[in-house]
C-alpha cells in the first residue's frame, strides 16, 4: 500500500525529511538523487535530505495542494535527546496549521474539506450517509440519502461540495464496496480507512455541543440534524480524524446545518470534467494560471478577493435550480454589466483591498492574528460606507434587489463593527500604521510616551545621517541616496548600481548587500543609531504585548460578524466577476430567458464557446426542434467542441451568469450528465469501453425529462456490431423513455435512421466539402443527416503515406459494394444482393434484441455480459456478408 504521509524534522535553521521520504524529496523537488545523504553504519543507514527554509516551504505545498499527501512537522523538545513529538500535520482536506507556510504571501484560492461515509440499509434501500467539515470555512454539514448501486447520487455530491479527502470504515463494506471505491477513485479524493468504532453516534451530540455555534438555548442534540444517524455517525470519524476537539479555539466556532442534495443541479464527475468547469489535470494545482486559462473557472474568474475566487468554484461546482435564485443573480450581473462607472469603481477602488476575511477570523480563533490584521480589518471596514454610497449611485430597475443583498447588510455590518472600530483608533498608532509599522499609541502607557520620545529623537538623528551621507558622496538626499527600513535589517541606505562606485573602498561605509534594486549600506553612526532603534522597539514591543493582547481577545468576539462581512463581500465579488466576464469576451455575453423546470424548451442562438473562438451555432430544443438531436460529420468538424458549449452555457445560466450567444431561452434543467471521450485507467483496471459503459449506466439510471446528456462518441471501443447496437438502444431509450435533452455526437450514420422511428430525434450535422480532393472543415452544425464519413481525409491531412490512404479506400470501397466479390454475373450479382439482406436482417435482429434490454435492472456487468451473448450469435452466422465484414474488420 503507497504511503501518503511524509514526516519532516524542523532542525531550528533548516529541516530534513528521510527514508523514503528523502527520495520522494530528492525526486520531486531536487530532480537527482545527488543531494541524498546516507546517515548510519551497516545495515542501520537511512537516507537524508536536508531543506532549506524555500525548499520546505516549496516541498509542502506541492505535497498538500498537488499530490494530496499529509504532512507531519516534528520538533524537538529537548536539544541533544531523541524525544521528537508532532507539533503541526496537515492533508489535503485541512490546511489550517500550515496556512502562513502555503499562503503567506499570496491569495488562498483552493479549497478545503473532508467528508466520511458510511452505509446502511433502510426498508431494503441503500442509504448513504455523509458528514462533511471545512476547517477554513468553519462549516458543518451532515447528509443523508437514498442512493442505487451505481451511487449516482454520492457522485453529484462529491462534485457540488469538492472535498478533498474521503474517510472509509475498514473491513467489508458491503455488495457496494467496489461499485464505491471506483464512484470516489473518479473524484481524484484521498481516501482513508479509519477504524469502524470511530464511525459511531455515541459521543456525537457531547462533541457537537462543544464545536458548533449555537444561539440562545438550542441544545445540538434537539436539532433535526442528529436525526440523520448514518451521517452523523460519518461526521464523528472526520471530527475524530482532524482532532478538532485537541483545539480550543474551535470550540463554538461552526455552523452546522443540513446539506439539501435537491437545492443544486446534479453534475457528474465526468459531466464536470468534460465542461471543464476547473482545472482536473493531475500534477497541477486549481490556482495555476496555466491550467485555469482553459477552463471555465479561467473565464469567469475576474474577482478581486481571496474569498471571491473560492466562492465563486462554490458556484460553479453547484448551479441554481431555483429560478426566483438564479434571476435575482442574473438582476445583478445586470446592474455591474449597464453601469460602467460602478463596475469600474467596485473593481479599482474597493474589492482589490479586502483581505481574506475567512483566514483573518480563523487567526482570531487561533490567537494567532497580530495587530497588523486588526489594523487591515479595520481599514476594511472604514471603506465601507464608501463602497455601499457607490452601489446606492445606480438608478436602474434592480435598486432594490441591491439594496436588499448589498446596501442593507453592509450598514448593518458597519453598525455591528463600530464599537471595533473606536477601539482601534484609541489603541492603535495610526501615523506609524501609515508607515507598516504597527504599535499601540504611546499615550497609553507612561513607559511607551518615554520609549517613543527615545525613538523620535533617534529617528531625527538618523535623517541627520541621510544629509550627512548625502553631502559626503556628493548625493542629493531622498533621491540619488534614500533612507530605508524593514523589520530585518531595520535602517539602512540605499543607492542605484549606477552610483556604486562611490562607496567602493570607501572604509566610511559598510556594505550589506548588493542586488538589483541597488547597494543597501550604511556608516558607523548609522549603525549605533540602529541598533538603538532596534533595542527600543523591542522594548515597545514588550511593553505592549498585555495591551495587545487585550485588544486580540476583544476581537475574537467579532468573529461571526467578520465572517458574515466576509459572505456579502464574497458574494458582491463573484456577481462583479460575472458582469466583468460577460462585458469583457471578444462579443459581450446576453442575459438567458429561463423558464421553469419542465416547460421542455431549450433554445440558443448564434452559441459560442467561453473558451475557444467558435463558428456561432444554434441549438433548439423544444415542440418543433424535438429532444434528442443525432450530431454526425468529420473528426475535427467540431461536434464535440459544439455538445460542450451546449452544456456550458446551460451550466452558466443556471449560476446566475450571462452567457456567449445572442439569444437564449432555457428550462431549468436539474441535471447535466456526460459521456466524452475515451479515457482507460490502467491503475484502476477499466478499459476505455468499459469507462464508456459505466458512465452510460450512470447516465442511464440518473437521467430524466429535465436532464440534458451530452453523450460523444458511444461504442467505438468494441466491434462495429456490439457498439453500433449499443448505441440504437441506447439512444432509443434516452428518446423514447427518459424523453432528456440529449445531443448524441456518433460516427455511426447508421443511426440516423431512429429520426424516421422516433418523433423527437431530430438528425444534425457539421459541414465540410472536399473540392480538388482537399478536405475543408466549415464547423457549421446544419440540419439533416451527414451523406458520406470523412475518415479518410482526416487521414489524409494527418500526413498518411499514400500507400495506406490508397490501400484504406480500396478496402472501404469493398465493404461498401460488393464485399471482395468479383463475379460480375447476374446470377452472383443477385446471390450477393440476397445475402446483403440476409445480414442486414441479422444486424436488425441483433439491434432490436439489444435495444430490448432491461437498462434499469441489469447490472454494468450483466450487460456487457447479454451483448457478448447476441454479438456470438452474429459472429456464428454463416452468411457471407457477415463473415465478409469481421474479416474486413480484422484486416
Amino acid at each position: 500500500k503507497p504511503n501518503t504521509s511524509v514526516r519532516v524534522f524542523d532542525r531550528g535553521e533548516y529541516y530534513t525529511v528521510h527514508g523514503q521520504d528523502a527520495l520522494l524529496a530528492a525526486r520531486e523537488l531536487f530532480r537527482t538523487n545527488s543531494v541524498v545523504k546516507l546517515l548510519g553504519s551497516g545495515s542501520n543507514k537511512v537516507e537524508s535530505v536536508v531543506l532549506s527554509r524555500l525548499n520546505f516551504e516549496s516541498f509542502v505545498r506541492d505535497l498538500l495542494i498537488v499530490k494530496h499527501y499529509r504532512v507531519e512537522l516534528y520538533k524537538q523538545n529537548t536539544p541533544g535527546k531523541n524525544d521528537w513529538q508532532v507539533e503541526y500535520k496537515a492533508s489535503p482536506g485541512n490546511l489550517s496549521q500550515f496556512e502562513e507556510v502555503l499562503f503567506g504571501n499570496t491569495d488562498q484560492t483552493v479549497t478545503t474539506g473532508v467528508i466520511a461515509v458510511k452505509l446502511g440499509t433502510e426498508n431494503g434501500q441503500r442509504v448513504v450517509g455523509v458528514g462533511y467539515v471545512d476547517v477554513g470555512g468553519r462549516v458543518v454539514r451532515v447528509c443523508q440519502f437514498g442512493d442505487g448501486g451505481s451511487f449516482t447520487n454520492l457522485a453529484a455530491l462529491l462534485v457540488q461540495l469538492g472535498p478533498r479527502e474521503c474517510l472509509l470504515p475498514t473491513g467489508d463494506l458491503g455488495p457496494d464496496a467496489a461499485k464505491l471505491k471506483q464512484v470516489l477513485s473518479r473524484s481524484s479524493l484521498l481516501v482513508t480507512e479509519r477504524k469502524r468504532s470511530e464511525f459511531s453516534t455515541k459521543d456525537a451530540g457531547q462533541d457537537l455541543s462543544r464545536l458548533v455555534r449555537t444561539k440562545g438555548s438550542t441544545n445540538v442534540a434537539a436539532r433535526p440534524e442528529m436525526d440523520k444517524t448514518l451521517a452523523v455517525a460519518a461526521l464523528a470519524a472526520v471530527i475524530k480524524y482532524l482532532e478538532l476537539l485537541g483545539d480550543e479555539s474551535n470550540f463554538n466556532q461552526f455552523n452546522l446545518s443540513m446539506y439539501d442534495l435537491g437545492q443544486y443541479m446534479r453534475l457528474d464527475t465526468s459531466a464536470a470534467k468534460a465542461l471543464h468547469i476547473e482545472p482536473q489535470s493531475e500534477g497541477m494545482s486549481s490556482s495555476s494560471s496555466s491550467t485555469r486559462t482553459h477552463t471555465l473557472l479561467g473565464v469567469l474568474d475576474k474577482c478581486r478577493t481571496p474569498l471571491g475566487h473560492r466562492t465563486l468554484l462554490q458556484w460553479l461546482r453547484q448551479p441554481l435550480v431555483d429560478i426566483n435564485k438564479i434571476e435575482e443573480r442574473q438582476d445583478l450581473v445586470e446592474v455591474v454589466v449597464s453601469d460602467t462607472e460602478l463596475r469600474h469603481s467596485l473593481g479599482e477602488e474597493h474589492l482589490r483591498r479586502v483581505p481574506d476575511l475567512a483566514r483573518l477570523a480563523r487567526k482570531l480563533s487561533r490567537k494567532a492574528a497580530t495587530l497588523q490584521d486588526c489594523y487591515r480589518l479595520y481599514q476594511c471596514v472604514e471603506r465601507l460606507p464608501n463602497l455601499c454610497e457607490a452601489i446606492g449611485k445606480y438608478e436602474g430597475p434592480h435598486t432594490t434587489t441591491l439594496a436588499a443583498v448589498f446596501i442593507t447588510p453592509l450598514m448593518e455590518l458597519v453598525t455591528d463593527l463600530s464599537k471595533y472600530q473606536e477601539m482601534i483608533e484609541t489603541t492603535v498608532d495610526m501615523s506609524q500604521a501609515s508607515q507598516g509599522q504597527f504599535v499601540i499609541k504611546p499615550d497609553f502607557d507612561d513607559t511607551l510616551a518615554e520609549l517613543r520620545t527615545t525613538m523620535n529623537g533617534l529617528e531625527e538623528e538618523i535623517e541627520g545621517q541621510l544629509r550627512k551621507a548625502a553631502k559626503d558622496l556628493c548625493l542629493e538626499a531622498a533621491k540619488t541616496i534614500k533612507l530605508e527600513s524593514n523589520s530585518q535589517l531595520g535602517y539602512f541606505f540605499r543607492i542605484t548600481l549606477k552610483e556604486e562606485k562611490g562607496i567602493r573602498n570607501n572604509r566610511t561605509y559598510t556594505v550589506l548587500d548588493t542586488n538589483k534594486t541597488g547597494v543597501r549600506f550604511r556608516n558607523s553612526r548609522l549603525t549605533q543609531l540602529n541598533d538603538q532603534h532596534q533595542s527600543a522597539r523591542e522594548e515597545y514591543l514588550s511593553q505592549q504585548k498585555a495591551i495587545v493582547d487585550e485588544i486580540m481577545t476583544i476581537a475574537g468576539g467579532y468573529i461571526e460578524v467578520i465572517q458574515n462581512l466576509g459572505e456579502v463581500l464574497a458574494t458582491l465579488d463573484c456577481i462583479y466577476a460575472l458582469g466583468s466576464a460577460a462585458v469583457s469576451a471578444p462579443v459581450p455575453y446576453i442575459r438567458p430567458h429561463l423558464l421553469e423546470k419542465g416547460s421542455g424548451r431549450l433554445e440558443l442562438t448564434n452559441l459560442r464557446h467561453p473558451n475557444v473562438s467558435y463558428i456561432p451555432n444554434n441549438c433548439m430544443f423544444g415542440e418543433d426542434g424535438g429532444k434528442f438531436h443525432i450530431i454526425t460529420g468529420p473528426n475535427m468538424g467540431g461536434k464535440s467542441t459544439f455538445l460542450r458549449s451546449v452544456g456550458v452555457a446551460v451550466l452558466m445560466a443556471q449560476v446566475g451568469s450571462f452567457i456567449p450567444c445572442d439569444s437564449a431561452h432555457i428550462s431549468i434543467v436539474d441535471t447535466i450528465l456526460a459521456r466524452v471521450g475515451a479515457g482507460d485507467c490502467l491503475l484502476k483496471g477499466v478499459s476505455t469501453f468499459m469507462a464508456e459503459m459505466l458512465e452510460t449506466a450512470t447516465i442511464l439510471r440518473s437521467a430524466n425529462s429535465d436532464s440534458l446528456i451530452i453523450i460523444d462518441e458511444l461504442g467505438r471501443g468494441t466491434s462495429t456490431y456490439d457498439g453500433f447496437g449499443l448505441a440504437w438502444a441506447i439512444s432509443e431509450h434516452i428518446a423514447k423513455e427518459l424523453r432528456s435533452y440529449c445531443l448524441f455526437a456518433t460516427h455511426f450514420h447508421e443511426l440516423t435512421a431512429l429520426a424516421d422511428e422516433v418523433q423527437t430525434v431530430r438528425n444534425f450535422h457539421v459541414t465540410a466539402t472536399t473540392a480538388h480532393g482537399a478536405l475543408t472543415l466549415l464547423y457549421k452544425v446544419k440540419p439533416g443527416a451527414c451523406d458520406r464519413s470523412f475518415g479518410i481525409h482526416v487521414a489524409e491531412l494527418a500526413n498518411f503515406p499514400q500507400s495506406v490512404i490508397q490501400y484504406a479506400k480500396r478496402k472501404a470501397g469493398e465493404l461498401e459494394d460488393d464485399f471482395g466479390d468479383e463475379d460480375d454475373s447476374e446470377e452472383a450479382v443477385k446471390k450477393r444482393k440476397l445475402q446483403r439482406q440476409e445480414g442486414e436482417k441479422l444486424v436488425d435482429e441483433f439491434v432490436s434484441k439489444a435495444a430490448a434490454l432491461d437498462m434499469e435492472g441489469l447490472t454494468d456487468d450483466e450487460l456487457v455480459t447479454e451483448v457478448g451473448k447476441l454479438r456470438q450469435e452474429v459472429m456464428t452466422s454463416t452468411n457471407p456478408y457477415i463473415k465478409h465484414l469481421l474479416l474486413v474488420k480484422e484486416d
